[in-house]
């Protein structure tokens, strides 16, 4: 057989040095072919660990987030209670402490609070460890049919049986936007506004 493999290089004219480095060329590709394979057979995967890890990462607004089995998002660094301070109110210390303003709900539930507008300062209050709150497009409220004229304006001034949920249904036709009145006015206690006060109604 090696005869017979020598008269054939032979013939085709290669020497042993040309077949040497023949086999080297083919020995070195086959190393590479089973390196790869090898690599193939041992490269991690992606576990549903890592994904949970990359979860874990969100954040609602400033605040680190979490998805539980039930798809809702929780606080990962909620502390148990907080002290209010100067020119707080429950939807202020919502939104840091949950990353949504809508969560004020649960915590005056929590405390038993008979108006949730009045908290004073030093008052320690308990923070519900509880989901996220988060408003859906289906859950905003459409303006319902009032005898009172829309606001057009950019300002609007409070008249007596006001309140900021009928002003951002009249003005924007959404009462939830309450929360932009309140913030682009700077109101300490929403739930409050005095006959008289000109309102800034943000376009």
């Amino acid at each position: 057989m090696e005869k017979k493999l020598k008269q054939l290089l032979k013939t085709i004219k290669f020497n042993e040095s040309m077949l040497s480095m023949l086999f080297g060329v083919v020995t070195v590709v086959l190393i590479g072919v089973l390196v790869f394979r090898l690599y193939q057979t041992n490269k991690p995967e992606i576990t549903s660990q890592a994904v949970d890890t990359e979860i874990a990462m969100e954040k609602v607004g400033e605040v680190p987030v979490e998805t539980k089995e039930d798809g809702k998002k929780y606080p990962t660094e909620l502390v148990e209670k907080v002290t209010v301070a100067k020119g707080d109110n429950l939807w202020k210390i919502a939104e840091k402490n949950y990353g949504s303003g809508y969560n004020w709900v649960d915590i005056a539930k929590e405390n038993k609070l008979a108006n949730a507008g009045v908290i004073e300062v030093g008052q320690e209050l308990k923070l519900p460890k509880t989901a996220v709150r988060v408003v859906e497009k289906k859950q905003v409220a459409v303006a319902p049919k009032t005898s009172l004229p829309a606001i057009a304006g950019d300002s609007y001034t409070v008249v007596k049986g006001d309140h900021l949920w009928n002003v951002a249904v009249r003005a924007y036709g959404d009462g939830y936007k309450w929360v932009t009145i309140a913030k682009a006015n700077n109101l300490n206690n929403p739930g409050y506004i005095e006959v008289g006060q000109k309102l800034k109604l943000p376009r």
